[in-house]
């Protein structure tokens, strides 16, 4: 066998190698992604990252569908976690299964009870930015104190924490 054989069979040989170590690393990686989003804090709130998201009885597709989210970037609240599915609790406190993949951590807001104003600034003596409306979904921004820093309908400004839902009692949101 000539050196250039030789010479080939080893590089074929170290790229095989060395691909069965990259598929290996990635395979690590992925894991790894995985564990560490399921070992985040539960409850938490996420939202949804569709306009249709199917709520299911139990984690997996061989349970039934029991309703059906139709409103995108919904803030929803994440209170268990069985492989990749998270088990969901909406502003009604109704529960429901769906895949992680329907889920986004982009934090949202949504108006509950009467209509509620959206301040320049975090005081209540604040001019006023506009008035929302029950039912406004909108972007969390920042959360501090009795006050959060919110976008809807492409204006921002700030609520009090109790005038929508989204967010725990002191919770610190950056």
């Amino acid at each position: 066998m000539t050196i250039a054989v030789r010479a080939a069979r080893l590089l074929r040989q170290f790229s095989l190698i060395h691909l069965l170590a990259m598929a290996t690393a990635l395979t690590v990686v992925a894991l790894a992604a995985d564990a560490a989003e399921q070992q985040l804090k539960l409850p938490r709130f996420a939202s949804l990252r569709s306009g249709e998201v199917n709520v299911r009885t139990g984690p997996g597709v061989r349970y039934p569908v029991e309703w059906v989210f139709v409103r995108r970037n919904m803030p929803v609240e994440i209170v268990a976690e069985f492989d990749t599915w998270r088990k969901i609790r909406d502003y009604q406190g109704t529960e429901g299964w769906v895949h992680s993949s329907m889920l986004s951590g982009r934090r949202t807001m949504l108006i509950l009870g009467e209509v509620r104003t959206l301040r320049r600034s975090d005081n209540g003596e604040s001019p006023a930015v506009a008035r929302l409306e029950p039912g406004v979904i909108g972007a969390l921004q920042q959360c501090r104190s009795d006050w959060c820093r919110v976008e809807a309908g492409g204006l921002r400004g700030w609520l009090r924490r109790g005038e929508f839902w989204g967010a725990y009692p002191g919770e610190v949101v950056k």
